[in-house]
């Protein structure tokens, strides 16, 4: 099968994280002998950061991770779809595109390109910006991939698209697997996020910078656009900061450390329940020991004892001195979150769940593909 995908960046993870879980997809479908070409804007908003921040040597770095994996970056004023979508089976269109691209392909299948035609959705923005893609923009696409049930059931409540699968984000479990131990960590806790855009300042400051201060914790933050505010007060909690850090490094830098936490964005927490987001799969792939501030699992995604989830400043801190004081219960603890992962959500298990949406399209000029 041929599978064309058409994303922000598969280059750059530059505060991209869609970037990491379609990196995954892409591997495992070549993985299992399908065929994928992804397609990028030349403009790119993460790639011109990233090459800002880390230089060539960083898409070096991509390729010699995922020797398997290539990008295609288009100018959109010289773009043939007819050329790009030529003997296509299968067309995934991530959300985090031109809207003008989204509705570009969408005529183009419509003038009888015989392909299923997705449309995969994991932002916030089907609740925070609705009109985006609501005034049929994906009229002709075959459905809406949702990276969560509240998000899928939006789309069909609305009316915003015919059909509409929840597909939620996994751990690539070729690049996220647990590195051998260091001799002597590095220090004991490790948070990996970007500050964004003040979604969740105010959690950081009681859920990490605070906790970790209190407790004279030895502790490193990586990620992207912190403001001289932000980078005051990580000082002044005794935090390192090292700026961006690959994504297939995490593994890598997650064995340096003796735990994580995840701190969700506020609109994850207060209008997505069910979507942890990808970095929840990526900690417990790594085996580090989690400690999560709380969202609601109503989905039922993980099982009880996979990581601890936390609902006040004084429950993190507590929660942190006990996995720490008791390194035994931190391993059974990430041993279970491990388990968790390679048995329900892998992108390996993801890609059987594509293929299985794929093969139930009905009345789709592609429906006779074959997926397996």
């Amino acid at each position: 099968m041929r599978v064309v995908l058409f994303c922000h960046s598969l280059l750059s993870d530059w505060n991209h994280g869609n970037a990491h879980f379609l990196r995954g997809i892409a591997g495992e479908l070549i993985a299992a002998g399908h065929e994928v070409r992804a397609y990028e804007p030349h403009d790119a908003w993460s790639m011109a950061n990233l090459l800002a921040d880390a230089g060539p040597a960083a898409i070096d770095g991509f390729h010699a991770t995922y020797p398997r994996l290539a990008s295609t970056r288009y100018r959109a004023a010289e773009m043939d779809l007819d050329e790009m979508l030529d003997g296509a089976d299968l067309v995934l269109v991530h959300e985090w595109n031109d809207r003008d691209l989204v509705q570009q392909i969408g005529q183009h299948r419509r003038r009888g390109g015989r392909y299923v035609l997705l449309f995969h959705d994991t932002h916030h923005r089907s609740v925070s910006e609705a009109g985006t893609f609501s005034d049929g923009a994906i009229d002709q696409y075959d459905g809406v991939l949702a990276f969560g049930e509240v998000i899928r059931e939006r789309y069909m409540r609305k009316g915003w698209s015919r059909r509409a699968w929840t597909w939620h984000e996994a751990a690539d479990a070729r690049v996220f697997t647990p590195q051998a131990r260091t001799a002597t960590p590095s220090g004991d806790l490790v948070w990996i996020g970007n500050w964004g855009d003040g979604e969740r300042s105010s959690q950081l400051r009681d859920y990490l910078f605070e906790p970790v201060a209190t407790l004279g914790l030895q502790a490193r933050v990586y990620g992207v656009r912190y403001p001289a505010a932000a980078l005051a007060a990580l000082r002044a909690a005794g935090v390192e900061y090292h700026g961006w850090l690959p994504n297939y490094r995490v593994p890598e830098v997650a064995a340096q450390h003796k735990l994580t936490v995840h701190i969700p964005r506020r609109p994850y927490v207060e209008a997505l329940p069910g979507v942890p987001t990808i970095r929840v799969f990526e900690a417990l792939a790594c085996g580090i020991p989690l400690v999560s501030c709380y969202w609601n699992d109503c989905e039922g995604l993980f099982r009880e004892g996979d990581f601890l989830m936390v609902d006040t400043p004084a429950a993190m801190r507590c929660g942190l001195r006990e996995l720490i004081e008791d390194p035994a219960a931190a391993a059974a603890q990430a041993a279970r979150g491990l388990d968790t992962i390679r048995s329900r959500h892998t992108c390996r298990h993801r890609v059987v769940e594509l293929l299985d949406i794929v093969a139930s399209v009905g009345g789709s000029p592609a429906r006779a593909v074959v997926v397996s």
